[in-house]
């Protein structure tokens, strides 16, 4: 499945990829739509198939499920 994170400070998004990429899921960095979140801008892309909640960590604001040219929020921050 698809994903779109976005976050709260642009070094949360650049750690969060490094964390991806460390474990070997395919992600990319990239502009976030206005319509999803107007913190700072840069979210992250990515693919998992597994259990999303194992891979949440505290800098992450909104995950995004893509389904088409469509997002559907997964996941809010407290």
């Amino acid at each position: 499945m698809e994903y779109i994170a976005v976050f709260f400070t642009h070094s949360g998004a650049v750690k969060y990829n490094r964390f991806l990429v460390k474990n070997e899921i395919k992600s990319e960095m990239m502009p976030v739509p206005r319509k999803l979140s107007s913190n700072c801008g840069i979210g992250v892309k990515f693919t998992y198939d597994g259990d999303i909640s194992s891979i949440i960590s505290e800098e992450i604001e909104k995950i995004f499920l893509m389904q088409g040219d469509s997002h559907k929020e997964i996941y809010a921050c407290d």
